[in-house]
């Protein structure tokens, strides 16, 4: 009977998956090639030269090519009071061919399109007390010890390193999606808090394991692939799909409406 009810829950979760899946490709893809894609703002980030103040984005776009279909690429964009630029840091693997280290630290848009995919922002922090984060932040980029090894699956790779960062710096409270794949491959033994810093989790090499946290709920990983659910967030976490959070949708819709509103006055 168990494994009968395993199967119609797993039978009936699957459409949902494939659906959410397509709608959020199909929601922030760009037409056309990827070569050809946008790098511009999508105003995400506030404008170096009118928000002085220390600035910490967290940032999750669908990856590359056919990894789009089964996970996000992640990042963090850092500016500190007074400066006009934002610092980018991230991993790449093709880098790490190149120069000998997946971690890339460069000056970019923060927000801008990830290879034609649109980035939605997971956490910022803004303020006097931020530029004491950054510190940090550049600290913990420093120490990820997987600069010079790069996986996609099961990692490390760019969501191992962001979970690494966000670890270091728990009061960024990241909820990373479930379909980062490899912010489950572990920094340093089988046990950490959570990357939001609010929880705990146990993880083998990023293959088996579960995390409990204020932030990212119940999470069950297996073979890299994340399932759970976040009663405060009313989300449900699936592979590929990610994380479906009813508020988040709510808002999104919302916001869309209103610039859609907004664009109509504009038109008229």
């Amino acid at each position: 009977m168990r494994r009968i009810r395993a199967k119609w829950i797993v039978l009936g979760l699957l459409p949902l998956t494939i659906g959410a899946t397509y709608y959020d490709l199909k929601q922030n893809r760009a037409p056309g090639s990827w070569r050809q894609a946008s790098r511009a703002s999508v105003g995400l980030a506030p404008d170096p030269a009118l928000a002085p103040q220390a600035v910490v984005q967290v940032y999750a776009a669908r990856a590359v090519r056919w990894r789009g279909y089964f996970g996000v690429h992640t990042w963090i964009a850092v500016k500190r009071a007074q400066e006009q630029s934002y610092t980018v840091y991230e991993v790449m693997g093709w880098r790490l061919r190149r120069n000998g280290t997946s971690v890339v630290a460069r000056e970019r848009v923060p927000d801008e399109p990830w290879y034609g995919n649109a980035p939605t922002l997971i956490a910022e922090r803004r303020g006097d007390d931020v530029d004491e984060l950054i510190t940090r932040i550049e600290q913990a980029v420093l120490s990820y010890p997987y600069a010079d090894t790069y996986h996609v699956w099961p990692g490390p790779n760019s969501n191992t390193f962001t979970a690494h960062v966000l670890r270091e710096v728990p009061e960024l409270r990241a909820d990373l999606p479930a379909n980062a794949i490899g912010k489950d491959f572990l920094s340093a033994g089988f046990v950490a808090r959570s990357p939001s810093g609010t929880g705990l989790q146990l993880n083998l090499y990023g293959l088996l394991g579960i995390m409990v946290g204020r932030e990212e709920g119940l999470e069950l990983n297996l073979l890299g692939l994340t399932f759970g659910v976040d009663p405060l967030d009313l989300a449900l976490k699936l592979p590929l799909a990610g994380t479906l959070s009813a508020m988040r949708f709510l808002e999104t819709a919302a916001a869309r409406e209103i610039q859609a509103t907004g664009d109509g006055d504009v038109e008229n």
